[in-house]
Order: C-alpha cells, then sequence, then structure tokens
C-alpha cells in the first residue's frame, strides 16, 4: 500500500501539465477544420495550409463567442540587477505560451508529421504583455512558432525584463524583495482570452533555480503565482494573471566592506579613551578617527542604496556611529579644558566631593588615590614664569592683533567672492528651470503630402455587406478598406479627421538635469473615425474586430520634444 501511494505521488507532478493542457484545448477539439494533404511531406502540408495564413488577422475561434485559452509559464534564467533609485528589477527570462488555432488541425499520417515550424508573421498571435514592463525587450527574435496537428500554437522566446517594483530597502544588506510580473492582453477582454498557468509555480521556481547562471548579489527563494478573480459576469475585464518573483540578497560583502570596518573605527574610539590626556593630545588622535571615518563613507557610497522613499537602517548606523565620534571629541576637548584651566576655577563643594569620590566611586570600583602634598612656592614661581615680563606680553598682544586685523580683510574678500559665485550660480539655475513649454502632439510635414492623393480618392461611405455573421466574412468584407490604408480615411476631403488623445503616466525613470532630459512611461491611447470600415453589427455578428495596424490607416502624431 505504501508503494502504491508512493508511485501516485511521484507520478502527480508529471502528469500535471498534461492534464492542464488537456483541459485548456478539449473544448475546441471537436470544432477544429481538417486540411488535406496531398502527400505526406512538409511541401503538401504547407500548401495545405496557405488558406489558413489569409485569416492570420482575426481570433482564431469559429465562433465569435468561444474564448481562446493561452496557457502562460516561463523559466527565470537569470537576475541582471536591481536599481534601488529608479525602483527596476532585471530579469532574463525564456517565456512559453500555448493556445488552439481552430483554423488547424490535420491527420499526422496522411500528412506525415505531427508538428511544424512555420513564421510568425502567417498566424495570429495573442497581445500578451507585462503591465510592469518599463522598457524595450533586447533580447534576441524568435521569428518561428511550432503548430501541432491538434491546432495546438507553441510560442517560445527570451525576454529581458526590466519591471517596475516597490523595493524595500529599509533592513539593508539583508533584505528580501517580492517583484511582481502580470500577465494579460492589451486589447481583449476576458470573455475572449482566458490566460491560464501552464505549470506549477513550484516546477517553475525548481527549474528556474536548475538553470540560473547570472545572479549576481541576488538569490531566488521561490515563484509564485495568483490568478486575479473577478466578480464581473459581462467578461468585460482584462484577464491577468501574476507571478510573484522573491529574491534576496547576498549580505557577505556588505558586511565585510562595510560594517566590520565602522564597528573597528567606533571601538578604536572607544579605547582611546584609555589614553592619559596629560600627555597625549587625545583631541589629535580623535580628529583623525573623524577624517578617517568620513573618507571611509565617501569611499564605499556607491555600495549603499539611493532611494527617495524610505532611509536604509544601515545609514541610521552609519550616522550614529559619527555622531558618537564627535560626542567623544566634544568630551576630550572639554576633559582637556578642565585639565589646563583647573587652578582658575573656584574649590570643589565637599558635598560633591562626598559624592563622586565615595558613593560614586564604590559603585564603579575606582581605586583610591593618595593625595601628595603640594609645594606653593614651586606652583607661584611656574605661575610668573608663565606669565613672564609685561612688557613682552604687551608686545605680543600688539603682534596678535596686526595679524587678526591682515586675516580679517582677507576673510572679508574671500566671502565677498562667495557671494558672487553664489549669485551667478542661483542665476543660471533660475534659468536653467525656468524654460518650460507644454508637450506639443502635432501632426508631422507628411500629412499634407497626403492631400493630393485625397483630390482623386473614391468618396464612398457604403456599409460593408458581409456574407455571414462571423469574422471570417467581416474580413473579407474589409479587404476593400485595407486597400486605401494610404490615405486619410474620410469620404468628404474637406470633414476633418478629430483623433482624441490620452496616456496614463505609469511611471517616472528619471531627471538629467545636466542633459536636460524628462524620462517617463506612459500608456498611450489614439482614437479616431474611420469611415471606410462601417459594417451592421447584426448581419456580421460582432461589432468590433481586432486586426493588425499595418491594415488601417493611422495617423502621424508625433510628440516634438521626444
Amino acid at each position: 500500500m505504501a508503494s502504491k501511494e508512493t508511485t501516485l505521488k511521484w507520478l502527480l507532478p508529471s502528469v500535471m501539465p498534461a492534464v492542464v493542457m488537456f483541459i485548456v484545448f478539449m473544448p475546441v477539439l471537436c470544432s477544429s477544420i481538417e486540411v488535406n494533404c496531398s502527400k505526406p511531406d512538409q511541401q503538401s502540408l504547407l500548401a495545405a495550409l496557405t488558406p489558413v495564413f489569409n485569416l492570420s488577422a482575426i481570433r482564431p475561434v469559429l465562433n465569435p463567442v468561444t474564448q481562446t485559452n493561452v496557457s502562460v509559464y516561463f523559466t527565470l534564467y537569470g537576475i541582471l540587477g536591481v536599481d534601488e533609485k529608479a525602483q527596476l528589477l532585471n530579469t532574463y527570462i525564456w517565456l512559453h505560451y500555448w493556445w488552439i488555432n481552430e483554423f488547424i488541425s490535420w491527420d499526422p499520417i496522411q500528412c506525415g508529421t505531427d508538428k511544424i515550424s512555420l513564421p510568425k508573421e502567417k498566424f495570429w498571435l495573442p497581445d500578451i504583455v507585462i503591465n510592469e514592463f518599463m522598457d524595450e525587450n533586447k533580447a534576441p527574435t524568435v521569428p518561428y512558432v511550432y503548430v501541432h496537428d491538434t491546432g495546438a500554437v507553441h510560442d517560445a522566446l527570451p525576454v529581458k525584463v526590466v519591471s517596475s517594483c516597490n523595493l524595500n530597502i529599509y533592513t539593508f544588506p539583508f533584505d528580501i524583495q517580492n517583484c511582481s510580473l502580470t500577465f494579460n492582453s492589451y486589447i481583449y477582454y476576458a470573455n475572449e482570452i482566458q490566460i491560464l498557468l501552464g505549470r506549477s509555480a513550484e516546477e517553475i521556481t525548481m527549474n528556474s533555480k536548475t538553470v540560473m547562471t547570472t545572479m549576481g548579489e541576488w538569490e531566488l527563494l521561490d515563484i509564485t503565482a495568483k490568478k486575479l478573480e473577478n466578480d464581473d459576469l459581462t467578461g468585460f475585464y482584462t484577464d491577468q494573471l501574476t507571478f510573484h518573483v522573491r529574491v534576496r540578497r547576498r549580505a557577505t560583502m556588505y558586511v565585510m566592506n562595510l560594517l566590520l570596518p565602522s564597528c573597528f573605527l567606533i571601538t578604536v574610539d572607544l579605547f582611546s579613551f584609555l589614553l592619559p590626556p596629560q600627555n597625549i593630545d587625545r583631541s589629535s588622535f580623535k580628529m583623525t578617527l573623524i577624517l578617517g571615518y568620513t573618507v571611509f563613507l565617501l569611499i564605499m557610497n556607491d555600495l549603499l542604496p539611493v532611494t527617495g522613499n524610505i532611509i536604509p537602517l544601515i545609514n541610521v548606523f552609519f550616522s550614529l556611529c559619527l555622531a558618537l565620534m564627535v560626542a567623544s571629541l566634544l568630551e576630550t576637548i572639554l576633559i582637556t579644558n578642565l585639565l589646563c584651566n583647573s587652578a582658575d576655577f573656584s574649590p570643589v563643594p565637599g558635598w560633591i566631593k562626598v559624592l563622586v569620590l565615595k558613593f560614586i566611586g564604590c559603585l564603579v570600583c575606582m581605586p583610591r588615590k593618595t593625595k601628595k602634598p603640594e609645594n606653593p612656592v614651586s606652583r607661584t614661581d611656574t605661575v610668573v614664569a608663565k606669565n613672564g615680563p609685561p612688557e613682552t606680553k604687551a608686545a605680543e598682544d600688539d603682534k596678535a592683533l596686526q595679524e587678526l586685523r591682515s586675516l580679517s580683510s582677507v576673510l572679508r574678500a574671500i566671502r565677498s567672492q562667495m557671494e558672487q559665485q553664489q549669485q551667478q550660480k542661483e542665476k543660471q539655475s533660475s534659468e536653467d528651470w525656468i524654460q518650460c513649454c507644454p508637450m506639443k502632439v502635432k501632426p508631422s510635414k507628411h500629412l499634407f503630402i497626403l492631400i493630393s492623393l485625397l483630390m482623386s480618392a473614391s468618396s464612398s461611405s457604403a456599409i460593408l455587406n458581409c456574407s455571414q455573421p462571423n469574422p471570417t466574412s467581416l474580413l473579407s468584407a474589409l479587404q476593400a478598406a485595407f486597400d486605401l490604408n494610404s490615405i486619410r480615411p474620410v469620404s468628404n476631403m474637406s470633414t476633418t479627421t478629430k483623433v482624441y488623445i490620452s496616456f496614463t503616466l505609469f511611471g517616472i525613470l528619471g531627471v538629467n538635469e545636466k542633459s536636460q532630459v524628462l524620462t517617463t512611461f506612459i500608456w498611450q491611447s489614439l482614437i479616431w473615425k474611420n469611415e471606410f470600415t462601417v459594417w451592421d453589427s447584426e448581419e456580421c455578428g460582432i461589432d468590433w474586430i481586432a486586426i493588425p495596424r499595418k491594415l488601417l490607416w493611422v495617423p502621424d502624431i508625433v510628440i516634438n520634444e521626444l
């Protein structure tokens, strides 16, 4: 009995991906269009699939209400780094998509193979995006997809992901970051595209740790997946699948280069109180320590994170160490002043002597010291010798006064020069930030070249006619509009094309004051009317359709400051 349970536990993880793929693809297996091959070779299969290539502009379903289930999973190949200032996580992943194309199905025995690799542009591809993406994909492109005899399409590609992440560096360098990667369709609603998890999160984590070669100072802990639940029964929302990637910083380098040297310096400053103040100048020693600690912080400043939302705890520790060193120097200065000017102070009251020497001294185990008799004559001689004759003291005072006057004139000149430089810097800074103009968005000059083409264009605004209420007949009816994609889509040349522009500012990546450049990431949306693409929704079966933008006229809106 135990052996059977062990066998089932071992088979369950390996069978789970196949079960998920079967559940995803089972509803559409019986509705695919089967193509016939004349010979069992790739050439005949390619010829049989040629009619399907003309349908690459629409979602590959026979019924518009049928959902396209897209299975998503990835393998984290490398953690390239984390930018704390810009709040970005750089990773390199191997991304995989699976979905069913209902226009494709063939007999593997008749065609000689059960799968074939073909160019991507010949098929419809889901517009799955990562919401946290903050930069273009600089990974190499893969121009092919695998098509199986059941209609299953497999798209695999490498992606260099620069994603936004809310980094919490309060516990630096012992911090753990949790960043998310949200996959969703950008234009299709949930009633059209459903995003499913292709593999379990545990298997994704295990595969990522096996193949990962680039981590640097970061270590992968785990990857979890969560499906966004929505109570909207109409389905007019975008389906989302979120992966949470937890990484931990390797703290060994920061402990050796930052924490230990700082602890050593504060320990040396603490033991400097054992030096006798009568024979050694402790203030000079402590000033040297403070100078060395300041240089240490300046050198190691590049290792510390730079962010504006929270102050790391290690920065507070360094500031506290510096404050303790400064307080130690002030205490040394006070003690030195007391030792040198003790003869000019009034005698200590008796109750303070009793409190310090008898009670507090006993608490701190201070050993008692016998008093030595003082020689008043020698002390008087020393004081007289120190003061010297009055004539010599007056000459020294006059000389010091002249030096102070000359030093004062030099300081005034330096102050005036510094004030002039400060005024010039403030004037230059105000000039740098005064020039601010609104962002202008206007069509380029190439638009006016199309005016001559509009004079000869046909002014037909008739409604398109569909032979059947399905996307295939609508795509055939739109071919006439695709042929006119080089001119402005109006029936009358005097009609103005109104373009409505909106955008969402998703992230402020930074400001370069030297180059006067503002770097942002926006989601831009353009809406306009095409008079050549008008149809009856009841006759064609749907009221809108997603097609590639290269088939239609697109306004050439540009940003002048780009």
